[in-house]
């Protein structure tokens, strides 16, 4: 497992493209990685609120369980895509702020 510090610069860890502008391309990065937290973030809440199911349905079973993850993977990609918790946005305005504060 990889830890991190709270000293940990996360704008160091976005290497710009050479093709872009770095500051382009760091609001890229940040964007997608990002998009990719919030992603992460849906996906365990949702997980965590299927855990807390009152009994078992009449279809419960393995492949069922299978089918429910995976529409949840799908729902928390689309949710994050829309940004309905809004965690992308802050988490990108914070790491390219910290970028542009660390380069100058």
């Amino acid at each position: 497992m990889i830890s991190i510090s709270p000293q940990a610069n996360l704008a160091g860890a976005i290497q710009p493209k050479s093709t872009e502008q770095p500051g382009v391309a760091n609001k890229n990065a940040a964007e997608k990685m990002a998009a990719d937290f919030e992603a992460i973030f849906a996906r365990q809440m949702l997980s965590a609120m299927r855990t807390s199911s009152l009994g078992e349905g009449l279809f419960d079973g393995q492949g069922m369980e299978q089918f429910r993850d995976m529409q949840d993977n799908m729902l928390a990609e689309n949710m994050a895509d829309k940004g309905i918790f809004g965690i992308a946005n802050l988490l990108t305005s914070h790491v390219v702020n910290n970028a542009e504060k660390t380069d100058v």
